[in-house]
């Protein structure tokens, strides 16, 4: 009996070993599932919700190795598809969230340093719904085979930049006369901005002088944009196939046909720099100051700095002391942006077939600015602060950079090349092409200007100015 106790006892012992280890092991994963599938309870996102965002961030994974091939003869051209409305994906790394929203206004918001991010949620407009465009850029109507180029937002480092807001844009300027006064890319900065608010509101075109001088009405909240066309800023005289091969300004003397008007803007963004590096003669106080790339003239030679900043100080001094001597119904308040420079992207020089045939962005590391872009871009943004200082006792005037240089130069994909012209390799390819790498294609990159522009807008509404 002891002997078969002792055996019983024996082999019970050795059962509970074996079954005590199977029982945790059971029990173990089965403790994990039930913490798994309370934590998951508690989560505010549902499957279907974790599935959409995983199902947007392989869509944009996939954008990027896609690629474009150009058809052999040119189809008859169509407008380029609008994008269906839709919510955006908050899981989406480049879309805003909601505290990037918040940042959007902050006074610290730095839009020259970004990068340019994949969006699949494309422009605003194309050219069915808009037709202000300029035919030399309207780039997918004039058969160029990618469009690539129409997704990619400006991401700043430091804040976001959200979506631009025609209904948004046209409240804030009820009422109020904006003006765009500069060169070409001034005039291609209000043709995008016309196209975005037009997906909103009709403008009507009331006034027109020569091709670059034109005003628009929307009656909706009547409101005026204009263009001046005023490449120097300052009074001068163009140069000509039947003319002077250069330039002439006068430095110290406003174009008058912006300067006459400015008792009735309410907002000027001003916009140069191109034509300052072309051959030109320079006037102050009625005697030449010098000259650039005219050797032929026997004047002293000079670089285009000087010059430049004299062009822009005259400038805003002379908003000031119009603004200020002249009564109108709404005071003297005014809103002044200086657009900083845009860089070219001509592989070659732009008069010998220069080209620009990328098609996608530049990362930051990829292209540093150039130190004649960041010298212009200094004295620009040394004159508003002069412009500020001087306005600052008056009240009424606000002086501000539209930094887009940094966010210009990394877009050599975004001009017309050649596709400035209808459907340029039609009949093969010619020998010389021409390529404009300086303007910018509608749509196009040229649109997030309008977007930064809206921002500052909107921070200034936010913050009055001090009477």
């Amino acid at each position: 009996m002891g002997s078969k106790n002792l055996f019983n006892d024996h082999k019970s012992i050795s059962l509970t070993k074996r079954i005590l280890p199977l029982t945790l092991y059971t029990l173990l994963p089965l403790t994990l599932v039930s913490i798994y599938l309370y934590l998951l309870y508690l989560t505010p996102f549902s499957a279907t919700e974790l599935l959409h965002s995983n199902t947007i961030i392989t869509y944009h994974s996939s954008l990027s190795s896609s690629s474009s091939t150009p058809s052999a003869s040119p189809p008859l051209p169509s407008s380029l598809p609008l994008p269906s409305p839709s919510t955006p994906s908050p899981s989406d790394p480049s879309l805003p969230s909601s505290a990037e929203n918040d940042k959007a206004s902050e006074n610290s918001c730095d839009y020259f340093n970004g990068d340019w991010v994949h969006d699949m949620s494309g422009p605003l407009y194309n050219a069915t719904t808009c037709g202000t465009i300029k035919e030399s850029e309207n780039c997918f109507t004039n058969g160029r085979p990618d469009s690539g180029y129409l997704y990619w937002r400006w991401k700043p480092s430091e804040c976001n930049l959200p979506r631009f807001e025609p209904h948004t844009f046209l409240k804030l300027i009820e009422n109020k006369h904006v003006a765009f006064v500069g060169d070409s890319l001034a005039r291609n900065q209000i043709e995008s901005l016309l196209c975005m608010l037009a997906t909103a509101s009709t403008p009507k075109l009331v006034y027109r002088i020569g091709k670059d001088n034109r005003r628009w009405h929307f009656p909706s909240h009547n409101a005026n944009l204009s263009m001046y066309w005023s490449p120097f800023l300052v009074h001068g005289v163009e140069r000509s196939d039947e003319g002077s091969y250069y330039n002439t300004m006068y430095l110290d003397q406003a174009n008058e046909r912006w300067a006459r008007d400015v008792d009735q803007i309410d907002l000027i963004v001003v916009s140069f720099g191109h034509w300052f590096l072309i051959p030109g003669v320079f006037y102050e106080g009625g005697s030449v100051l010098g000259s650039l790339n005219c050797p032929d003239l026997n004047h002293i030679e000079t670089d285009f700095y000087v010059p430049l900043r004299k062009a822009l100080r005259t400038t805003l001094n002379s908003i000031i002391e119009r603004k200020v001597s002249t009564a109108t119904a709404n005071g003297n308040k005014i809103d002044v942006i200086v657009k900083t420079f845009s860089p070219d992207h001509f592989e070659g020089d732009w008069d010998k077939a220069g080209t620009c045939s990328k098609t996608k962005p530049y990362m930051k590391e990829e292209k540093q600015l150039g130190g004649m872009e960041i010298e212009i871009r200094r004295i620009e943004m040394e004159e508003v602060e002069n412009a500020k200082a001087k306005a600052n006792e008056l009240g009424g005037f606000r002086f501000e950079v539209m930094d887009i240089t940094q966010l210009a130069l990394l877009r050599p994909d975004g001009h017309p090349g050649p596709y400035m012209k209808y459907f340029p390799f039609a009949n093969g390819v010619p020998e010389h092409v021409q390529n404009d790498c300086v303007h910018w294609c509608l749509p196009g990159p040229i649109d997030t200007w309008n977007e930064i522009l809206l921002q500052m807008m909107k921070k200034w509404e936010e913050q009055p100015q001090r009477e």
